[in-house]
């Protein structure tokens, strides 16, 4: 596979159509995950033949592509990407970039392989991760993941913080099923020490239940935990699409990532690639292009080309609507 000669001068960066800077890849390194929660993939899922997935080498010269473009922060995703056999390994090729265009890795995790990871993931540069936690009751959890792992998630984030890492727990607002949680798993996390993020379900993918039934716009979330706490708007940044605000009787930051009641799309700096190599511009439409076939067919000149189409390709906006699927593609195919 070519590589990029080292006296050429740097490509371009990458900037859309309308103008908005490419600075946060996210990278699926897998489509699967070992529970099943109900507001993102069906029980019985199809997965990628695992010979259709791109080598880890791969997708480490895919990421080393972007941050030559201008990319400062990478997220490994999934799926659940500790699934992914040579995870670590990943993550530490990736890490090396870290002050070298890169500044930041990071992971989103379900938490239940965190134990065995957490030290590796530490070694590799990851500093800061996120763990998807929907609920702090277990018999919750086991109906909303349809696995009974809530110790093992417990488990692995005691591990992780053990290492050092920052963890900011994400939690997704779901009507009827954990809408009497927020103040708990807010005060939860100020006692852990944990940031707090909670989102908006997203009509990604066919899934059994009715996403209508479980939406809850973060308006009413919101005014729930102003009743409890003193929030105080924060300019606090991490690359993603929270807004955040301060709690000062839990001394944590809660943010809230809304979709549907309030895009952010206007300020949208991320793109996702699959586990297959193929390149997403927008999380709710189809726009794409074919990352694998440009790096196989052509290294990375080709690959440099492919990524000047995406910009010029790049959606200004998404167009969800609970309910409907925007997107055929399920959140594990995209990464979350």
């Amino acid at each position: 596979m070519a590589m990029r000669a080292a006296d050429h001068a740097p490509p371009p960066r990458l900037v859309d159509s309308f103008g908005r800077r490419v600075t946060y890849l996210r990278v699926s390194v897998t489509d699967r995950c070992d529970f099943r929660c109900r507001y993102c993939m069906a029980e019985a899922m199809s997965f990628l033949p695992r010979r259709e997935l791109l080598t880890l080498e791969e997708l480490a010269l895919i990421v080393d592509a972007f941050v030559d473009r201008g990319v400062t922060k990478v997220r490994l995703t999934g799926g659940e990407p500790l699934v992914r056999r040579g995870l670590p390994e990943l993550a530490h090729r990736i890490g090396r970039r870290i002050g070298d265009g890169l500044n930041e890795l990071t992971l989103t995790t379900n938490g239940a392989r965190l134990t065995e990871a957490a030290e590796e993931l530490a070694a590799a540069g990851i500093r800061r991760i996120n763990v998807s936690l929907d609920t702090l009751d277990r018999a919750r959890f086991a109906h909303i993941a349809r696995r009974d792992a809530f110790d093992d998630v417990m488990a692995g984030i005691a591990a992780a913080k053990a290492v050092g890492l920052a963890i900011k727990i994400n939690m997704v607002a779901l009507k009827g099923l954990n809408d009497d949680e927020f103040v708990g798993m807010a005060e939860w996390c100020g006692g852990q020490g944990f940031d707090l993020s909670i989102i908006e379900t997203m009509p990604l993918g066919v899934i059994e239940d009715d996403r209508t039934d479980r939406f809850l716009p973060l308006t009413f979330v919101r005014e729930q935990l102003a009743r409890r706490f003193t929030l105080t708007p924060s300019d606090r940044r991490t690359g993603g699409p929270s807004r955040y605000v301060f709690a000062k009787e839990l001394g944590t930051h809660i943010g809230f990532i809304s979709p549907l009641t309030h895009n952010f799309c206007e300020t949208c700096n991320r793109v996702r690639l699959t586990a297959e190599g193929r390149l997403y511009l927008c999380l709710g439409q189809s726009a794409s292009v074919d990352l694998k076939a440009a790096l196989r067919g052509g290294g990375v000149g080709a690959l440099d080309a492919a990524l000047d189409e995406a910009m010029r390709i790049k959606p200004k906006a998404h167009d969800f609507h609970i309910g409907t699927p925007a997107v055929s593609r399920h959140m594990s195919v995209t990464g979350g």
